[in-house]
């Protein structure tokens, strides 16, 4: 993926970082023995995609690939080959 922008968006980054922190809290709770606590962190988990869909619908995600940029991106990578 280093020839793409892939997941280097507010919106990932967001997303990604409010899951890291509820896989924290369960992973605390969890060695603790504490259910409820392991639940909020398992929701914490679910608000980080919620989140980060939200964002990206807001525009600070990835725009969808047109099927313009898609053809051309291929036919690079065919004369990247052919040389």
């Amino acid at each position: 993926m280093a020839g793409s922008s892939h997941g280097h968006t507010p919106a990932a980054w967001t997303g990604v970082t409010i899951a890291f922190i509820g896989f924290c809290i369960s992973g605390v709770f969890t060695v603790a023995a504490n259910i409820p606590g392991f639940w909020a962190g398992i929701a914490v988990i679910v608000l980080g995609g919620v989140v980060g869909g939200i964002m990206k619908a807001m525009g600070m995600g990835m725009p969808k690939e047109s099927a313009e940029m898609a053809e051309a991106r291929a036919k690079a990578g065919r004369a990247q080959l052919s040389s």
